[in-house]
C-alpha cells in the first residue's frame, strides 16, 4: 500500500517554504491525484501574470503514457544507445507535467513578460507541491523541440515546450541536498546612495 506524503506544518511561513524547497531528483509512487493536482494548479495560477493572460498549459503524463512519450523522444536520438537512455528518463517519476508556453498577441504585454508569467506559475506549483509533501523537479527534458515530441504531445506551431515538472513522492531516506551559498550582495545594485 502506498502512502501519501505528509504536508508541512501549517505554521510554516512562506519564507520557510521558499528557503527549504529543493529539487527532488529521486521520486516514486504515489503522485498527486487529478483532484489534488487541479487544486494545486488553481493556486499556482495566481502567480504574477500581467493581464492574467495565462499564456501556458500543462499536459499531465502518467502510467504507460510516459513510455510512449519516451519512445517519441528516443526517435530523435542520434544513436541507439542514447535512445535507450532518453526513453528511460521519462520513467523517473510517476507523473510528468509538460509545461507548454503559448504566448498570445497583445498590444502591451510582450512575449518575454508572458514567458516570465509562465515561469512564475511553474515555480509556484513546485513550491506548492513541496509544501504538500510531494517532490518535484523541473527538467528541460530530452529533445523538447524534436518534431516527434511536439507531434506526440500536440504542441502547436505557436507554442513552445519548456520541459517537464517531474512529480512524485520523495524516495525515503533521501535528505535534501545542501544549497550552495551565494553572495547576494553582488546581485543587488542600489541607485540611491543614501540607502546605506
Amino acid at each position: 500500500m502506498t502512502t501519501v506524503p505528509t504536508p508541512r506544518r501549517a505554521t510554516d511561513t512562506i519564507e520557510t517554504a521558499i528557503r527549504t524547497r529543493r529539487s527532488t531528483i529521486r521520486l516514486t509512487e504515489p503522485a498527486p491525484n487529478p483532484d489534488e493536482l487541479l487544486n494545486l494548479l488553481a493556486a499556482a495560477a495566481t502567480a504574477p501574470d500581467h493581464g492574467q493572460l495565462r499564456p501556458w498549459r500543462l499536459i499531465a503524463i502518467c502510467g504507460h503514457a510516459r513510455v510512449r512519450l519516451g519512445e517519441a523522444a528516443a526517435e530523435a536520438a542520434p544513436t541507439a544507445d542514447l535512445a535507450e537512455r532518453v526513453a528511460a528518463k521519462h520513467l523517473r517519476a510517476p507523473l510528468m507535467l509538460a509545461v507548454v508556453f503559448r504566448p498570445r498577441d497583445h498590444p502591451t504585454i510582450p512575449r518575454w513578460e508572458q514567458l516570465a508569467a509562465t515561469s512564475a506559475m511553474a515555480t509556484t506549483l513546485l513550491l506548492l507541491l513541496d509544501a504538500r509533501g510531494w517532490g518535484g523537479v523541473w527538467f528541460g527534458g530530452p529533445y523538447p523541440d524534436a518534431p516527434q515530441v511536439r507531434k506526440h504531445l500536440g504542441i502547436g506551431d505557436g507554442e513552445q515546450l519548456l520541459g517537464y515538472l517531474y512529480v512524485g513522492t520523495p524516495v525515503p531516506g533521501d535528505g535534501p541536498r545542501p544549497r550552495p551559498t551565494t553572495d547576494i550582495r553582488s546581485k543587488l545594485t542600489w541607485l540611491d546612495n543614501t540607502a546605506f
